[in-house]
């Protein structure tokens, strides 16, 4: 039963909002939980962009990577991909992509909407779609985080299980951020 306080108001709704109150707050003083490191574990969907043209959109494994990733740059953040508990070789990824022009020079607004299409036809035949297969290197006995794409000069692709970040020594792909396209690709 309700009781009655001072002012005449119930408590017991008062109590109650405390008490829930309080206990919201514990919930936040626990420790956090511990992210899977060990060959196996799932994360995040990443990829580092070394061409000149923006990358759409990209999926591993049918996995979207979710994000825009503009010309010499890093995105993704889709979730969520993880490696076997076993590594075994001739394992690989699947790896589609859509590549399109990198910025957006010569835009001419959208008050004519003659100069408008014309700019988007531009656009749009610039856009490509591919399609990699890339070999997934041996992670065993190390940490996984997810995976992360290279996206390469002439529609080559290379991946990492690797948690280190690509600023750190320890990275496994050593490749500069700002690769040139060559005349011709190898076939």
């Amino acid at each position: 039963m309700s009781e009655v306080t001072r002012d005449g108001s119930k408590s017991k709704g008062c109590r109650f909002g405390v008490l829930l109150g309080i206990t919201l707050l514990a919930g936040c003083s626990q420790p956090q939980a511990e992210a899977q490191t060990q060959s196996g574990g799932a994360g995040t969907i990443k990829a580092i962009n070394h061409t000149k043209w923006a990358i759409n959109h990209f999926s591993v494994n049918g996995q979207s990577g979710i994000d825009i990733i503009g010309p010499f740059d890093g995105g993704g953040g889709g979730c969520c991909y993880g490696v076997p508990q076993v590594w075994k070789p001739g394992m690989t990824v699947q790896i589609d992509w859509e590549t399109g022009q990198g910025s957006s020079a010569g835009f001419p607004g959208f008050a004519d909407e003659e100069k408008y299409q014309a700019w988007k036809t531009k656009i749009d035949a610039q856009k490509k779609q591919h399609s990699a297969v890339a070999v997934l290197p041996d992670y065993t006995g190390q940490e996984t985080c997810g995976i992360t794409v290279h996206f390469l000069p002439c529609d080559e692709v290379k991946v990492t299980t690797s948690c280190w970040s690509p600023t750190n020594a320890n990275y496994p792909i050593k490749l500069p951020l700002e690769m040139k396209e060559p005349k011709v690709c190898p076939k």
